[in-house]
Order: structure tokens, then C-alpha cells, then sequence
């Protein structure tokens, strides 16, 4: 009995050891734990572009749990992962305003997101959603609403982060069709139903796009961004115009943020036609009037000198008022071509592209049209023995069914300087992520280069070599200013407490390495790019990681 009681309290002796070691352990291995995580990434011997516009410093940038979490001089630092950034520049993800991404195809992101954008902002003519009811589209879907869009978005996963505008032609096509006629009480209030539900699902605001002089209905314009003014969102207004029609469309652009008090931001500024050029001043003013009377009117520009969108846009309103199919219908019913060639809008409007020396073919589907991609108008008429280029224009869009996007040479790279310096003036690239080896349709052919370079091209061009601005005022550009605009509080700087988008990059190689004529081609200088605190661009290449997000807007409810 006795030789099991000493039994019984040696195994008590031993199992309070182990209970002691067990529980020192533990402890042990949480303060190690601790100080092996204190950071995820920590980013070093930088300098430091904050994004604000104020000078640069050098400094680490620690990153905890996708969060900037220090800045500064961070002594003895342990870190998952340690970049030395000497040498190099540190800055926010640039934010894209203005993209027609639909990272449903090319996911990877990669034009972008190896020149360090972080952040592209899409809708313009069209959106995604609403699609409830559509009928007599190319495009058939799995959605019809932004929730369902935007599941299928994180569900796939994607490398960058994205947001969407609900478009208010898209909002007028569902309620009303291809009918221009005024919408009736019940059919404005459908209008405003769908946005106001869209804002709900998470698009951030609401943008527009008008063909030629501004919205044909500008009250149910209006009563749709009070809609979206109520929940202190923004209004992004493409004028369709550049041109000869564009004072209207400004005018009207100015209205919306004098009636409604809403944020008014305008789509790539510029004007297009050499006989317009001395046009442009006259624009940057009244926007600069505007700002001094107290709206809140902003604006973005592509570093480029030609634009790009379908050929579709150079043929008169009344050919394509009634939807794409009755176009295509139109453009190969021979009788009408006289009267196409002599309308006053083709004319115009060609001249504002360029002419036929400017209009050049960026991607076609059918055989006998594509191998034209990347010539002129003018050179394919010769090449084709065509005496008028614009029956060469007619014929080719014929064979298409409407559908072929081109590249339009026909700005000034005066002006392209002038709206760079307005300090109201975000970088934006009206382009698309893709991938060299994508298949999606803006991919194909001879695309704008400002799909692979417009964010690399400010940088090396405009800053380094030309000096238009100086470093700290492109990245505010790219980086603030476009989170301002957005109303956006969580990203765009490096702060302590913002979501760690990242990009390092060299400020003496980084340059964007395309062009017209060979415009696939990623940009370089940019080793390192973060997105949500993951490396998505590390030593130049992309880990395939897919950290990206849908960021909604400020009325979205879960």
C-alpha cells in the first residue's frame, strides 16, 4: 500500500512537471510566433513616395495581416519576407479611373499589374449589370445583377482589385430598350429603382455616356444622379463628343454638379481634330471656373495621342439609334451608301479621327479583314486598289456586322502636356487589363498600347525624361487623387492603417516598351507589386497569386 501511494505521488510530481513544460512551451512558442510574424512583408532602405504629393524620404514599410502596420526606421525587424528597396521608389498601387477590365477573362491582370496598377475602375457606356430582361445583345451571360457578377469575380479569383459604375445607358436599355423616345413616370422610376438597387450591390456610382452633344433627356439624367448623390457617391461622365460637340456635352457635364452638389468627373480630357486643337484651353478653364465657384468637377487623361473605340463611332446617329443588329443591317444595304458618305456627321466626325491617314484598324474577326489590322484607312484603300477610303470604310464594317475597333491618331501632344499639369488631373488609362497570350476580343489584333503602358509611360516619359511633372505629383496623380476623387479612405497612400496596395519600382529604368505598331509588350522597372499585402509581382514576374478584391461603393449593403 505504501509503494502505491509513493507511486501515486510520483506520477502526480510528474504529470505537474509536464503540465509546467507543456504550459512553457506553449508560452515559448507564442512569443517566438509573435516575433517571427512581426511583419508579413517588410519592404526596406526605400524612398518613400506617400502618394500625397509631399516630398520623398527614405524609410521601411512593414506589412501585417494586408495592412500597412509601420513606417519609418524599423529597427531589427523580423519579417516573413524582406525586400530591399534600395535604390528603388515605394508607392501606393496606382488606381485606374477609367478601364473596360473584365477580369472574368483575364484574371492575371497582367498588362496592368506589372506596370503597378492595383485598382481598376470599369463601366462606361455599358456595365456589367443590370441585365434583368435584356434582349437583342451579342453578349449572353451568367448574371444579371452586380451581386451575381461579383460573386462570380471572387469566386474565380483574381490578382488585382476591381470596382464597377453602373452605367446609365445600361440602366435606360433594360428599362426602355433601343426606344429614344422620353421615358414615361413609370419607366423613370424603374430607372431609378435599377441604380438605386445596383448601388446597393456594391457599384460604386453611376457613369454616362453620351454620343453627341449630351443626353438626348437630360432630366431623367439628372433625376438618376440625385439618385446617386443621396449616398454621397460620385458621377463619371464620358463626353462621347471630343470634337465638334463637345462644349455641349460640357456644359451639361458642369450642370449635373451645379443641380444635383454631386462629385462630377470627367473621362479622359481632351479634343480631338487638328482643326480643334487651339479648342482645348478654353476647356481647361471653364473646369478650373467651375472648381473656383465650388464644384467638385475633376478629370482624367491617357498619356497618348491617339484614342481608341470602335469605327462604329465615326457613322451618323441615325444609323445606329436602333441597336447593332438593324446597323449591321444598314451598312450593307448598298443604296444607303451615297448618303452615308454625304451626311455631314460621317464626314465630320471622320475628320475628328483622323482622316483616313489617322483611322487605323486594331482588331477584326473575319479573315479577309483582319490581315489589315494595325494599317490605315488610307493604305488599305491602296492596298485594296479602292479609290475612296470611305467605301473601303463602309465595305470593311459591312463584312464585320459593325465590329471593328480601330486606333485614331489625332490629338496634340501640346495639349496632351497642357491637361497633364492641371493639378485636378488624375492618369487613367481607358484601356483593359490582358494578357499577351489573352483571348478575350480587346486583346486580340493591334490593340492601343495604353493597355500595357500608360502608368509606365507617365513615369519614364513625362517624368523622367521630359519632366512635364515631377515624380512626387504623377504618382499623387495615379495614387491620392484618384482615391479622392473616388471618395476612397483605406488606400492610396502609404499610411500606417491602409491596405498595403504596393508597387517598387526604379525611377531610372521604368518605362513602358511598346507601341502603335507593336503595342503587346509588358512595361519594365517595376520588380515588386502588392496587392492586399500579397506580392503579385515579385522580382518581375507574377506569382499567380490571386489576392485581388471587388471593393463596393459607399452604398453597398451586404
Amino acid at each position: 500500500m505504501r509503494k502505491l501511494e509513493i507511486s501515486m505521488q510520483t506520477w502526480g510530481l510528474l504529470l505537474t512537471f509536464r503540465l509546467k513544460t507543456f504550459v512553457l512551451v506553449f508560452l515559448f512558442s507564442i512569443v517566438v510566433f509573435s516575433q517571427a510574424a512581426e511583419f508579413d512583408v517588410l519592404i526596406s532602405n526605400g524612398r518613400i513616395v506617400d502618394g500625397t504629393g509631399n516630398p520623398w524620404y527614405y524609410g521601411d514599410v512593414g506589412i501585417k495581416d494586408g495592412v500597412i502596420t509601420s513606417i519609418g526606421h524599423i529597427e531589427k525587424p523580423e519579417a516573413d519576407r524582406l525586400i530591399d528597396a534600395k535604390g528603388l521608389v515605394v508607392s501606393p498601387g496606382f488606381i485606374d479611373l477609367h478601364t473596360h477590365t473584365d477580369l472574368l477573362g483575364d484574371r492575371m491582370a497582367n498588362s496592368k499589374i506589372r506596370q503597378g496598377v492595383t485598382v481598376d475602375i470599369m463601366g462606361e457606356r455599358d456595365s456589367v449589370a443590370p441585365r434583368d430582361g435584356l434582349v437583342n445583345i451579342d453578349e449572353q451571360t451568367d448574371w444579371t445583377t452586380f451581386t451575381e457578377y461579383f460573386d462570380l469575380i471572387e469566386a474565380q479569383g483574381i490578382s488585382m482589385n476591381i470596382i464597377s459604375h453602373v452605367s446609365e445607358g445600361q440602366v435606360r436599355l433594360v428599362v426602355k430598350g433601343y426606344d429614344a423616345s422620353p421615358a414615361t413616370p413609370d419607366e423613370l422610376e424603374q430607372m431609378k429603382v435599377l441604380v438605386e438597387r445596383s448601388l446597393q450591390e456594391g457599384a460604386w456610382g453611376m457613369v454616362t455616356r453620351f454620343e453627341s452633344g449630351g443626353p438626348l433627356h437630360p432630366q431623367e439624367v439628372l433625376e438618376l444622379a440625385r439618385v446617386v448623390a443621396s449616398h454621397d457617391s460620385v458621377y463619371f461622365s464620358h463626353i462621347g463628343s471630343e470634337g465638334f460637340e463637345q462644349q455641349k456635352e460640357m456644359d451639361f457635364a458642369i450642370r449635373v454638379a451645379d443641380e444635383t452638389g454631386i462629385p462630377v468627373h470627367i473621362l479622359h480630357l481632351k479634343i480631338r481634330g487638328q482643326d480643334l486643337w487651339d479648342q482645348l484651353p478654353d476647356f481647361v478653364n471653364q473646369i478650373q471656373h467651375a472648381r473656383d465657384r465650388g464644384l467638385d468637377i475633376t478629370a482624367n487623361q491617357y498619356p497618348y495621342t491617339a484614342m481608341s473605340h470602335g469605327w462604329s463611332a465615326n457613322f451618323p446617329l441615325w444609323m445606329r439609334e436602333d441597336g447593332p443588329a438593324r446597323f449591321a443591317e444598314m451598312l450593307r444595304d448598298n443604296s444607303l451608301r451615297p448618303q452615308i458618305k454625304s451626311d455631314p456627321q460621317f464626314i465630320a466626325w471622320s475628320k475628328e479621327h483622323g482622316w483616313w491617314e489617322g483611322i487605323v484598324m486594331a482588331t477584326a474577326s473575319q479573315s479577309e479583314v483582319k490581315l489589315y489590322e494595325g494599317m490605315s484607312l488610307a493604305d488599305i484603300a491602296e492596298t485594296r486598289g479602292d479609290r475612296d477610303p470611305a467605301d473601303t470604310f463602309i465595305t470593311l464594317m459591312a463584312l464585320e456586322g459593325g465590329n471593328i475597333r480601330g486606333v485614331f491618331h489625332n490629338q496634340s501632344e501640346d495639349n496632351v502636356r497642357l491637361v497633364m499639369r492641371q493639378p485636378w488631373v488624375a492618369v487613367a488609362s481607358d484601356g483593359s487589363a490582358m494578357g499577351i497570350e489573352a483571348t478575350s476580343v480587346r486583346s486580340s489584333g493591334v490593340p492601343h498600347p495604353r493597355n500595357y503602358g500608360t502608368n509606365a509611360r507617365v513615369l519614364g516619359r513625362y517624368v523622367r525624361e521630359t519632366k512635364v511633372l515631377t515624380l512626387e505629383d504623377a504618382i499623387r496623380k495615379m495614387t491620392s487623387l484618384p482615391a479622392q476623387i473616388l471618395g476612397m479612405n483605406d488606400r492610396g497612400q502609404i499610411t500606417e492603417g491602409f491596405v498595403a496596395d504596393v508597387v517598387v519600382f526604379n525611377p531610372d529604368t521604368v518605362t513602358d516598351t511598346n507601341s502603335y505598331e507593336n503595342p503587346k509588350s509588358y512595361a519594365t522597372g517595376v520588380p515588386y507589386v502588392l496587392v492586399n499585402g500579397v506580392l503579385v509581382i515579385d522580382n518581375g514576374n507574377h506569382t499567380g497569386a490571386t489576392p485581388g478584391k471587388v471593393l463596393r461603393g459607399p452604398a453597398y449593403k451586404h
